[in-house]
């Protein structure tokens, strides 16, 4: 009885209670991708490794979210068209799918609507739908996939996107050691991993850490005891929903391969998870944890990195000669 009062409790004050069937835990294994065409997917994965999608012919989704670097690119905030620095650090595209909602701000609502932002945004691949479109037609093997995966003569941005998103749907990781702990391996963790993943959840890190994505499904305020100094520009979700209320609430990450990730917070300000999980502690739980107990969180962390995706890099399709050759300049 009161183990349902407490449940209900949380609830009420808008903390979920997840777990896993097998292991009652906060935290539940990363499924592979299941139900993906996989026609779509090759489209998929030559489109986000190709460069021509933007404006300077340099920039491609994969500069940003590096299949080699954890989905990330491991800058405090990104570099895009003409050498500009983004506002904003580039979240990890691995395990993307698993999210509420894409962006920090949550502004795109799935993977389809996340991938066609970057390409039209002047700070980023700098190029528009329609000229994206438009050069795609100009080569020939593109125009032959994509009638043979969509079944339709004429290319739009929404068969771009869609093919992208269905790639990025197969880039999950699971298999980490972690994983393998909830599944019954008890050997596959040693103690101060274990008692890191203790100290995790007895402090509340899993009030917003839960879940498959450990993160990534909700939108929470940084700095809820303390405020965070920041010079970042970012506003957070007030930038979406026009609340003043939601100024400064951030999409939670996911903790996935977070060791991978860094620099880390959406400023990228934090450069080791040492430092993150110190601030964490501080800002959102009022905790100060000891050097010890911060280096048992971190062994935990780290345990959370699973299967790379294994990603044979695509052969582009050649340019026609009359497809234009952009400016490396962007200009």
């Amino acid at each position: 009885m009161k183990k349902h009062l407490l449940i209900a409790a949380l609830a009420f004050v808008g903390v979920s209670v997840h777990a896993t069937a097998a292991n009652d835990e906060p935290i539940s294994p990363i499924k592979p991708a299941a139900n993906i065409n996989l026609g779509m997917v090759e489209l998929g994965k030559k489109l986000f490794f190709d460069p021509r999608l933007s404006k300077s012919g340099f920039i491609s989704c994969n500069s940003c979210h590096n299949l080699s670097m954890g989905g990330s690119d491991n800058l405090p905030t990104s570099i895009g068209d003409r050498w500009q620095q983004g506002p904003i650090n580039s979240p990890t595209v691995l395990n993307s799918s698993l999210n509420v909602a894409q962006f920090w701000d949550g502004r795109a609502a799935d993977l389809k609507e996340q991938a066609g932002g970057p390409i039209e945004n002047p700070m980023e691949m700098g190029f528009s739908h329609t000229l994206t479109v438009s050069l795609l037609e100009t080569i020939p093997a593109y125009v032959r996939e994509f009638r043979q995966v969509f079944g339709k003569d004429k290319i739009d941005i929404e068969q771009v996107t869609a093919a992208i998103a269905e790639f990025e749907k197969t880039l999950v990781t699971p298999n980490s050691r972690f994983d393998q702990w909830l599944l019954g391996k008890k050997d596959a963790l040693t103690k101060e991993e274990l008692d890191g993943y203790t100290l995790f959840k007895e402090s509340g890190c899993t009030a917003c850490h839960y879940g498959e994505a450990v993160g990534g499904t909700s939108f929470q305020k940084m700095g809820l005891i303390e405020p965070y100094k920041t010079t970042n520009p970012a506003e957070g979700r007030s930038a979406v929903t026009g609340k003043d209320a939601d100024r400064f609430n951030f999409k939670v990450p996911t903790l996935r391969n977070v060791e991978l990730t860094y620099p880390y917070f959406h400023d990228g300000a934090a450069n080791t998870l040492a430092e993150a999980n110190d601030i964490m502690g501080r800002l959102q739980l009022g905790k100060k944890f000891t050097p010890e107990e911060n280096a048992k969180i971190v062994a935990f962390l780290k345990t959370l990195t699973g299967d790379q995706p294994l990603i044979l890099l695509p052969i582009l399709p050649p340019s026609s000669d009359s497809t234009p050759r952009p400016n490396p300049f962007g200009k």
